[in-house]
């Protein structure tokens, strides 16, 4: 149960104190290479595929690389310096606080008052999409969309990275709560790859194949799993579990991302309400397909309501991850 506790001690870090901001976030360092070794290889190489292909195996090695080394010498200092870092590591890597206190701002500006300005600045802190001329209805689907899709690449897909890896302390001379921070900095490493390089426009359409293509790869466990926990969420907060199920199931796939839907949609059919449609990106009218059905109006109450399905959700998803260790380990 050490190793429950040593992750719990971060959660609950992360819960309170959110994103910390007092030293330098190890995902904003990670950018900062990948930027590098952009530029490095766009230079030594002629194809955008392969510099990106390099970008991304670069990056992800010198990431796990260095915080290997960080490890061997906390170990030298003891096993207590270890176990320590470990736990900042994965504290500054989690994001529900955040995730849930971004949203809350919006909620916040379009409740009671609907200061409609206010939450255009609110959302757009969140989304990629245009917000200037959203109403208070796109705003609040644009947050309960971003709060869905981000359970997965903020909260369970990192979890579910720490307790995979803490399988292989056994093998290498690393504590389980050690590895879990290296699994989870691997996957922000690929993921922090994806958000940065992952656009379908001329610089990146090539160069961004490869983070793209791997993130799709490490999402596709946890996103099927996070859809499934979210129906059992819905169930546990007596919202429409049965909705929630036949909408995961028929709906999850519409979407441009391969995992991205299926939180969505389990969450659409949950609350009764239809996500996707026509959104604005740099001018641009995308026409997303249409997930959940609008058997009700999304309003800033849905924003309210999506936290808290997806914070129980995450709740039974890390249960589940934990009782699998407890099984095999």
């Amino acid at each position: 149960m050490v190793f429950e506790l040593y992750l719990g001690i971060a959660l609950f870090l992360d819960l309170v104190f959110g994103d910390p901001r007092w030293y330098p976030h190890p995902v904003k360092i990670i950018g900062k290479a990948s930027l590098w070794f952009e530029e490095y290889f766009r230079k030594v190489l002629r194809s955008p595929k392969i510099a990106g292909i390099a970008t991304t195996t670069a990056t992800l090695l010198v990431s796990i690389g260095v915080l290997v080394i960080l490890f061997k010498i906390a170990m030298s200092f003891g096993e207590a310096i270890e176990i320590i870092l470990a736990i900042l590591l994965l504290y500054s890597l989690i994001a529900v606080k955040d995730l849930v206190r971004h949203s809350r701002e919006v909620y916040i500006a379009l409740y009671p008052s609907e200061n409609i300005n206010e939450a255009r600045m609110a959302v757009s802190q969140i989304v990629g999409r245009d917000t200037a001329a959203m109403t208070s209805t796109e705003i609040s689907r644009a947050c309960v969309e971003t709060v869905a899709e981000n359970m997965v690449d903020g909260i369970t897909a990192p979890l579910f990275y720490a307790v995979l890896f803490s399988f292989f302390s056994v093998y290498v001379p690393f504590s389980d709560i050690a590895m879990a921070a290296i699994g989870m900095l691997a996957y922000k490493t690929v993921n922090t790859m994806d958000s940065m390089f992952g656009y379908k426009n001329s610089r990146y359409l090539e160069f961004g194949w490869a983070p793209a293509r791997l993130d799709d790869l490490v999402n596709f466990v946890p996103a099927r799993l996070s859809g499934l926990t979210v129906v059992l969420g819905a169930f546990l907060l007596k919202y429409n579990s049965r909705s929630s199920l036949k909408v995961f199931l028929r709906d999850r796939l519409n979407h441009a991302s391969p995992n991205a839907g299926h939180t969505e949609a389990a969450l659409a059919g949950a609350f009764g309400i239809q996500l996707g449609g026509p959104s604005t990106y740099f001018g641009n009218l995308v026409n997303k397909p249409f997930v959940g059905d609008p058997e009700r109006k999304i309003s800033a109450d849905s924003i309210l309501a999506a936290n808290r399905l997806i914070l129980v959700s995450a709740g039974i998803f890390l249960f589940f991850c934990l009782f699998l260790r407890f099984i095999f380990i």
